[in-house]
C-alpha cells in the first residue's frame, strides 16, 4: 500500500486547511484509514480515523473542529480542519490498516501561527 498525502501549509489561528491522501497498490483489504500527527519531541498521536463503513473516531482535542471523510471508490481520505489552533502545529501522517498491518504516508507539515 502506498499513501500519497497532500495539503497542509501555513495558516493563521482560526483558519482552515484540508489534507488529502490517496491510497494505491494493494488496496484490497484496507479497513481503517486515518490521520495521525507528531510535533517535535512528542509521540505520534491519533487525530481521526474512519472505517470502510464510515464509522469515525476523533481525538478529544479536535472534536467539533476537524472532520474526516473517506471515498471508498477513489481510495482516498481527507481531513477538513477548521478553527485551527497553534497547538495543532505538527507533521500530519496519513495511515491505512490492511490485514493488521499499518501503512504510512510521507507526512505533511501543518503550521498554525498565533
Amino acid at each position: 500500500v502506498q499513501l500519497q498525502a497532500s495539503g497542509g501549509g501555513l495558516v493563521q489561528a482560526g483558519g482552515s486547511l484540508r489534507l488529502s491522501c490517496a491510497a494505491s497498490g494493494s488496496i484490497f483489504g484496507i479497513t481503517v484509514m486515518g490521520w495521525y500527527r507528531q510535533s517535535p519531541g512528542n509521540q505520534r498521536d491519533l487525530v481521526a480515523t474512519i472505517t470502510n463503513d464510515g464509522t469515525t473516531n476523533y481525538a478529544d482535542s479536535v472534536k467539533g473542529r476537524f472532520t474526516i471523510y473517506r471515498d471508498n471508490a477513489k481510495n482516498t481520505v481527507a481531513l477538513q480542519m477548521s478553527s485551527l489552533k497553534p497547538e495543532d502545529t505538527a507533521i500530519y501522517y496519513c495511515n491505512a490498516r490492511r490485514w493488521a498491518q499499518n501503512y504510512w504516508g510521507q507526512g505533511t507539515q501543518v503550521t498554525v501561527s498565533s
